[in-house]
């Protein structure tokens, strides 16, 4: 990722902790709850390794490509899912930016002068993503009041607290603005 090396780290802790919140929500006795748990795990621990400042790690060149493989994969395995749930849309336009943001990575720097990574993407693209996850930064935030009542909320599990979820998606959206307003 381009930019200061401290947001980089802060962000790349945020995915992480993201990811690994997703991998306890896979554990729900809830069948949707655990479908789209996976899909937000990888996305969470993908968007940490992305984040990764260039100054302390460069990955190989193939690395990229590979990375554009494996969300081009889940890209197509949520647009699958998405038949059965509105809310798959969502992983498959997640996914769609990672595949792009690699393919960025990927390609050569525009200049001598110009970061450790790849070139820049294209403005058009990066700025549909933008302007998609920060509407959704926007939705999600607005959403993220508890959806359990006071009854309830002794009796979910840690991995079946809807709010948690929002939360977790909230901070990845957020995660995603950061990471494309930096290609």
């Amino acid at each position: 990722m381009h930019g200061p090396d401290a947001p980089a780290w802060l962000l790349v802790a945020l995915c992480a902790a993201t990811g690994a919140y997703c991998l306890l929500r896979m554990r729900s006795g809830v069948e949707e709850q655990r479908r789209a748990a996976g899909g937000e795990a990888l996305m969470g621990f993908g968007m940490a390794v992305m984040a990764v400042p260039a100054t302390v790690f460069a990955p190989p060149a193939w690395a990229w490509p590979l990375y554009a493989a494996v969300f081009g994969a889940a890209a197509l395995r949520a647009l699958w899912t998405a038949r059965a749930s509105a809310h798959h849309l969502h992983h498959v336009a997640g996914t769609s930016a990672m595949v792009y943001m690699a393919l960025v990575m990927a390609a050569p720097p525009a200049s001598a002068g110009h970061h450790a990574h790849g070139g820049s993407g294209v403005p058009v693209v990066t700025g549909a993503f933008l302007l998609y996850f920060t509407g959704y930064v926007l939705l999600s935030g607005a959403r993220l009041l508890p959806a359990a009542t006071a009854g309830q909320a002794g009796t979910l599990r840690w991995g079946d607290r809807p709010e948690l979820a929002r939360a977790c998606r909230l901070s990845m959206g957020m995660g995603m603005v950061t990471m494309l307003l930096a290609v």
